[in-house]
């Protein structure tokens, strides 16, 4: 017999996903606005960024309903739960995108620099992070989850080659200080959505296994 709180989870579900592909989609159209160098595509961000606003508080309504009324335990007390974090980090998300697209409007009134393929490279890979926990949420899939884990570190890197890089062509080329620390900010910021993708891959293994992972530690349930 179908319960009526499986039908809210899988609302909860559809909202999430929703969202998600709102800040994929976001990401995707500022990492392409930088690397074609076409500002018209940042007033679409502002629009799904205002998207990304009103579906957080339905999911938020929707998860306080179900608690209210549905009383979960057990592992739909932590899917719940899981939810509500997740939605947080997806608000988070479309705000960090609006950074990157503040700065970018900045980055390209300047001259190019060379080092904005990396910039593009960081935003794909972390638009594939977002996407694969989100698959692994909508799936269960807490092993994938902790692949998720480890490509935050790659991140990392890139952000920390971008650092490199462009300290040194400072040095060289003060001219380009402006855009270079343009770039940095948004190596930044794209750095950040990452860390917001890996705490959804944490919120999916706590959801599906009951393990927390965040800090390293590990307890069951």
């Amino acid at each position: 017999m179908e319960r009526a709180l499986d039908n809210l989870i899988d609302e909860v579900k559809r909202l999430i996903l929703i969202m998600g592909g709102s800040v994929e989609m976001a990401l995707q159209e500022v990492t392409q606005a930088i690397a074609t160098r076409n500002a018209s595509k940042l007033k679409n961000i502002h629009q799904i960024e205002q998207k990304i606003n009103e579906d957080h508080i339905k999911i938020d309504e929707t998860c306080l309903t179900i608690l209210a009324k549905q009383s979960p335990v057990a592992k739909d007390l932590r899917l719940i739960l899981s939810v509500l974090k997740i939605n947080t980090d997806l608000e988070r998300m479309g705000d960090q995108v609006m950074n990157i697209t503040y700065t970018t409007g900045d980055y390209l009134t300047r001259p190019p620099l060379a080092q904005v393929s990396m910039i593009t490279q960081m935003g794909d890979f972390v638009r594939k992070m977002v996407k694969e926990s989100l698959d692994c949420f909508v799936k269960g899939d807490a092993d994938h989850s902790r692949q998720i884990l480890l490509m935050d570190d790659e991140v990392d890197d890139l952000k920390n080659k971008v650092f490199r890089e462009l300290c040194e062509h400072m040095k060289k080329n003060p001219q380009d200080v402006d855009a270079s620390l343009d770039l940095i900010l948004i190596a930044r910021n794209l750095e950040r959505l990452g860390d917001h993708a890996t705490n959804i891959a944490e919120d999916v293994i706590f959801a599906f296994t009951g393990e927390d992972v965040r800090h390293g530690g590990k307890s069951g349930a």
